[in-house]
């Protein structure tokens, strides 16, 4: 069965126009420096969506929000104030916003809530390393939560583009291609939980790549932990199965299907985890500390989200 929602656009229809870019006015932008200045010191975690009043970008928040539900499930927000704002100002502003849009959950093991995405010399060949501590490629996926938001500090020196792609568009054209593998997405696929099983909990949990919830698709989909769960004992796929993750890759990252955009410093963007498969290219970085690829990340839970699972919207627990 297809899916026909907003959320299954195309890149190529996409890619020249700007209709998914919110440019930040002089009002929202002053508005928001305010509220910078207003929270300067607070702890991150007191900040909430009414701990500074946005008269002004409040409605533009609850439009995001919208188009994140029930449209095309993203949106790039760009000209965040940064004059006379530090990383921690700049920190608070992307948290406030990100309360107007949903609760912050934690990322990592750690707990972490506000996670800093940058090249830590991490290997990527290590099973144990989250692939966003490096500058490796990481292909198409799904995070936690309902909400993913990404603020970008300081871009790369090349490379790092932010590849996105509808998940409902490449489930429709499974369909289409091969309808005999298509009901397998529906079926609970096993997914790694590397490090657990050191600590006396499950190494692996099984979860759908494909839900119907609320008349819309919801997708979870992160391809290198369901290939390593197969080497755990007791684990196996079927040559369909490893025919279908092959096949879910390659009709994502054909070119027109997906979208590219290139962060620049004061830029956010918000995708919808369900309706949205994300991907990052391989970088190169300066070679000055100060001036290295930085991104900072929130999840965001959002209950009212229908189309979400309750297993993942709760973050890492």
């Amino acid at each position: 069965m297809q899916i026909h929602t907003t959320q299954g656009w195309l890149g190529s229809e996409l890619q020249d126009g700007s209709e998914w870019i919110h440019e930040l006015d002089g009002a929202q932008r002053a508005e928001l420096a305010a509220a910078a200045r207003e929270l300067r010191g607070r702890p991150l975690e007191s900040v909430r969506a009414d701990s500074s009043a946005l008269p002004v970008l409040g409605p533009v928040l609850a439009g995001w929000r919208r188009e994140l539900e029930r449209g095309r499930g993203f949106v790039l927000v760009r000209g965040v104030p940064r004059d006379g704002l530090d990383a921690d100002d700049l920190a608070r502003l992307y948290w406030l916003m990100g309360s107007h849009l949903g609760q912050p959950v934690a990322q990592n093991a750690a707990g972490e809530k506000l996670c800093h995405v940058r090249d830590t010399g991490a290997d990527p060949r290590d099973p144990a390393t989250r692939l966003y501590a490096t500058s490796a490629e990481q292909d198409f996926h799904t995070d936690g939560a309902d909400i993913i938001g990404l603020l970008c500090l300081q871009p790369s020196k090349s490379g790092g583009l932010s590849r996105i792609v509808s998940s409902v568009a490449v489930h429709d054209e499974i369909v289409r291609r091969r309808p005999d593998l298509a009901p397998l997405l529906y079926q609970d696929w096993p997914f790694a939980l590397h490090g657990y099983a050191a600590a006396g909990l499950p190494d692996h949990f099984r979860h759908p790549i494909c839900r119907v919830q609320d008349g819309r698709l919801s997708t979870f989909y992160i391809g290198w932990y369901i290939r390593r769960a197969a080497s755990l004992p007791g684990v196996t796929l079927s040559a369909q199965q490893l025919e279908l993750l092959e096949l879910f890759e390659a009709v994502a990252n054909q070119p027109g299907r997906y979208l590219d955009m290139s962060f620049q410093p004061g830029d956010i963007q918000w995708l919808k985890n369900a309706a949205i498969l994300h991907k990052r290219t391989a970088y190169e970085d300066f070679v000055e500390p100060e001036r290295k690829r930085h991104l900072l990340r929130l999840w965001l839970s959002a209950p009212d989200f229908t189309d979400g699972s309750e297993l993942l919207r709760g973050g890492v627990r």
